[in-house]
């Protein structure tokens, strides 16, 4: 905190810090007060959107739940990508009525992309809810424009609402790289931003959606209603801080992110036989993948080493059994093998480093296993 209000004493805005030092303790209005909603549509939107398209949430999670919740009931059919963050995969299943949902993989061998041919074949007449995830989690990969595009057009052309969870949108490695937000580039589109990732801010607990079509908007209210409706003033205006402050954070932010991808990848190159990646290209996450045997084995030797990773059990389901034998055969899904890997935090070298330690110190058994499994 001292930190956010050194920077907004240092852009002289001693408005927002006299605002903070004496507010109140009421009720906020539900879905977020004006101040907030205006500073979202300026830094977040360009202005090509205005406070009343934004409705604030305490956090992205129950953002995302309310929208599913609006849009994927009573007989609709949703569509979602599959492996992804457990929310952006399953949330549609729990709205009330909802007529199915279907789960579309993503392969590393199209790097991770959506593939558009099995999405037109999941459409059906009663289509009217897809979630996508860009940039994608857990790899860091962001949709290529002109697929994002693609996938609009078809949309449209269908009346289905499309919601985005964007939450690592605005930490693109390259700028150039950066997609329209989907509240921006889609009359149905809906946008799903939290302050915790590209802002690093994740104690202020604010999120948000954004959508252009007011009647949309409305619905969203009118389900918030029934979940947690209002956020409380402190937080609302720490946002306004860390907004205010945007491009100094996400600079850093950026930075600290460039300056741990290279040691990840220089880790993966060095450690080539036992690790791949599909490099990625945005966020301070990469879905990285271990050849001898699944995941959630990795990731169980590891946490007895203190060393804690997100196996692809924590993005989609396994069904087969996993065990030495089944390794040997190869009797498992190939998408098994990856786990998520964060890179944003200032403390990742060190935890780096310690997971150079593990494989130096298992990297003769592992080749052993290695060469008893390609025979």
């Amino acid at each position: 905190m001292l930190e956010l209000i050194k920077l907004t004493k240092d852009r002289g805005d001693n408005k927002l810090l006299e605002l903070y030092n004496n507010h109140d303790l009421e009720y906020v209005p539900n879905g977020g007060s004006n101040d907030l909603r205006q500073d979202i549509a300026r830094v977040v939107y360009d202005n090509k959107l205005s406070a009343e398209h934004i409705l604030v949430f305490p956090g992205g999670q129950v953002a995302i739940q309310t929208a599913a919740l609006a849009f994927a009931s009573n007989g609709v059919h949703s569509i979602v990508f599959t492996p992804g963050y457990q929310s952006t995969v399953e949330s549609p299943e729990w709205a009330i009525g909802n007529a199915g949902v279907t789960q579309i993989p993503r392969h590393p061998d199209n790097n991770w992309q959506v593939d558009i041919s099995k999405f037109k074949e999941a459409i059906r007449p009663n289509t009217k809810f897809v979630i996508l995830n860009e940039p994608w989690n857990p790899g860091g990969i962001l949709m290529r424009h002109h697929l994002q595009q693609e996938i609009i057009d078809i949309c449209r052309a269908r009346s289905i609402v499309i919601l985005c969870d964007e939450v690592y949108r605005l930490l693109e490695h390259n700028e150039c790289d950066r997609l329209p937000a989907m509240a921006n580039a889609y009359e149905k589109g809906i946008s799903a931003v939290t302050m915790s990732k590209p802002w690093g801010a994740c104690g202020v607990t604010i999120g948000w959606l954004a959508c252009q079509d007011l009647s949309m908007v409305q619905r969203l209210v009118d389900v918030q209603y029934f979940g947690t409706a209002c956020v409380s003033r402190a937080s609302e205006i720490q946002a306004r801080m860390v907004l205010g402050a945007s491009d100094v954070i996400l600079k850093e932010r950026r930075e600290i992110v460039l300056r741990n991808k290279a040691q990840l990848m220089s880790f993966v190159e060095k450690y080539s036989e036992f690790f791949s990646v599909n490099e990625p290209n945005a966020g301070a996450i990469a879905f990285v993948k271990f050849k001898l045997f699944p995941s959630h084995l990795l990731g169980e030797q590891l946490a007895s080493y203190g060393i804690s990773i997100k196996p692809y059990y924590c993005f989609a389901e396994v069904d087969a059994e996993v065990d030495d034998e089944a390794c040997e055969a190869k009797q498992y899904p190939c998408e098994a093998h990856h786990f998520r890997v964060g890179f944003g935090e200032l403390a990742f070298p060190s935890k780096l480093d310690a997971l150079a330690r593990y494989v130096d110190e298992n990297a003769d058994g592992w080749r052993r296993k290695l060469q008893k499994i390609d025979k």
